[in-house]
């Protein structure tokens, strides 16, 4: 059998592409063909070149699931985090706490035509509808609302 080694480690290497991989995969289809083999075959070079293939498809099929776990490690390895770093976390509390702050020191009409518009995203006629008052009244409310929340942002700067 050992007359075949090269037949069979050119047949392994056509298979795999690696000359290195297919010395090392014909020895290990020698030791399972001294273990496994039946005590008499007709065509024992066959029955190893078999075991030569069947190795080689599944050294192939290995790779090719180490290559796509590579690919899918290297996209989420690379992928970017967004998540906010703990200072922007406390900076945005902070900021949400101003403004909470604010729009509660607004006067009550003030108030509700703001969170109508901006909390419950309702439009400015909307806003009048509900509160019974015209549009340009509603503006007027919403805008005093905003500006006193820019201010209390404004404010933090100072």
């Amino acid at each position: 059998m050992t007359g075949h080694r090269t037949d069979l480690v050119d047949y392994a290497a056509r298979l795999l592409g690696d000359r290195t991989m297919s010395e090392d995969l014909v020895q290990e289809a020698y030791l399972r063909f001294a273990t496994r083999a039946p005590a008499r075959l007709s065509e024992p070079f066959g029955y190893l070149k078999r075991i030569v293939r069947n190795l080689a498809l599944d050294t192939g099929r290995r790779q090719g699931r180490e290559r796509k776990m590579r690919v899918a490690d290297d996209i989420w390895e690379n992928l970017p985090d967004h998540r906010p770093d703990p200072e922007t976390i406390v900076a945005d509390r902070e900021r949400v706490r101003l403004v909470l702050r604010a729009v509660e020191a607004l006067p009550p009409r003030t108030r509700r035509a703001l969170e109508l518009y901006r909390l419950e995203q309702r439009t400015l006629q909307e806003v009048a509808d509900e509160m019974k008052i015209s549009v340009s009244t509603a503006h007027g409310l919403v805008r005093k609302g905003l500006i006193a929340c820019s201010r209390a942002l404004d404010g933090e700067h100072e």
